[in-house]
């Protein structure tokens, strides 16, 4: 089920699980435009919610038309988190613009393997995208296809657990995207000598028996409101996978 964190004419922010694609998918696979549609056709047929059909007509979707649905950011596949889309054409150009003017925040929690030098940091480097591959890599300021990213993070615990017989330790950190370059987070965690527990693209595979999740979640999002301006600001929890160790074990 759709879980929706809030909703009015304009936009709905809503949660997205980890293996669900954030804009429409191809095939039968999930996908969150598809599942918003049927969330927003189901309420505008409630008979309580019958206005909520005289609303898409008059911003020009008919009623055979499906509810407008448009996508302003993305997430990866693997990772879980707070989305917000857009109900209308209108709504959707001001959050894109707001977007472009770094006035939509996005933290994150993740699970990386080992611990960050410093507990508090900011990384900056140059990322380079494969798209034939779907990868991108640290590369040289100067390289060709080189972008900026940045990020900031704080290391909030750490954890010890055995894997194949071995003791490693696992730390949780809070990130703040600064830029948003394809795989980012994963990228320059990896680079910088933290993957992200889960990661098999950028890290390692996981030990027989563990939680396979990517340990990367979207958990906090905030942003001025398309139309009236107001501060909009949306927190979950993360949880599955190797968030659970910090919920037993926390330090």
């Amino acid at each position: 089920m759709l879980s929706v964190l809030y909703e009015d004419s304009d936009i709905l922010v809503a949660v997205k699980p980890a293996g669900v694609e954030s804009q429409s998918a191809r095939g039968f696979a999930k996908d969150m435009v598809s599942e918003i549609r049927r969330y927003l056709t189901i309420q505008a047929r409630n008979p309580q919610n019958i206005h909520k059909l005289t609303t898409l007509s008059s911003k020009g979707q008919g009623k055979n038309q499906p509810p407008y649905v448009g996508v302003i950011h993305r997430l990866d596949r693997p990772v879980s988190g707070i989305m917000v889309y857009a109900r209308n054409q209108k709504a959707a150009a001001s959050l894109s613009s707001l977007m472009q003017q770094g006035k939509m925040e996005k933290w994150y929690k993740a699970v990386v393997c080992g611990k960050p030098v410093d507990n508090h940091s900011v990384y900056v480097d140059y990322l380079r995208q494969n798209q034939g591959e779907n990868r991108s890599e640290i590369v040289d300021k100067s390289a060709a296809g080189s972008k900026r990213a940045e990020l900031s993070y704080m290391a909030e615990a750490s954890t010890e657990r055995c894997d194949a017989g071995e003791s490693r330790e696992y730390s949780l950190v809070r990130i703040r995207l600064l830029t948003g370059r394809h795989h980012q987070i994963r990228v320059q965690f990896s680079g910088h000598g933290t993957p992200l527990y889960g990661d098999d693209k950028y890290g390692e595979k996981t030990a027989p028996g563990q939680p396979d999740l990517l340990a990367l979640c979207a958990f906090r999002l905030s942003f001025p409101h398309p139309v009236t301006g107001k501060r909009m600001e949306f927190e979950m929890e993360p949880s599955g996978g190797a968030f659970e160790w910090f919920k037993e074990n926390p330090s």
